[in-house]
């Protein structure tokens, strides 16, 4: 059996600059950078979200068929998906925020 390599990527270039964007806010963008080297080492160490849960936006936009949370610092979330193949598994980051907006997306 082969291990598969685990890749962390983001859904949209945009949403990779605004990542980089995040070294002004250093604190996030480390907990985000932590996170990242997480998934990179096993991809379901987040929350597995229920999918009567999924935002529909995520849904039509991705075309997701699993959706994951990985709580940063401060009540802040990570979101993101899984897609896998037979030689690598990569998680797809979708969208970070704090735990106000998170609760709009998810509707709690």
């Amino acid at each position: 059996m082969i291990d598969k390599e685990n890749y962390v990527v983001f859904v949209s270039r945009e949403l990779e600059i605004n990542f980089e964007n995040l070294k002004e806010n250093h604190d996030l963008y480390k907990n985000i950078l932590k996170a990242i080297e997480t998934l990179k080492k096993d991809p379901t160490s987040g929350i597995k979200i229920s999918k009567k849960l999924w935002p529909k936006e995520y849904i039509k936009k991705y075309k997701i068929t699993n959706l994951w949370k990985y709580n940063l610092f401060n009540g802040w979330r990570l979101v993101y998906t899984i897609k896998s193949d037979q030689i690598k598994i990569i998680s797809i980051i979708i969208e970070w925020f704090n735990h106000k907006s998170y609760e709009k997306r998810f509707k709690y």
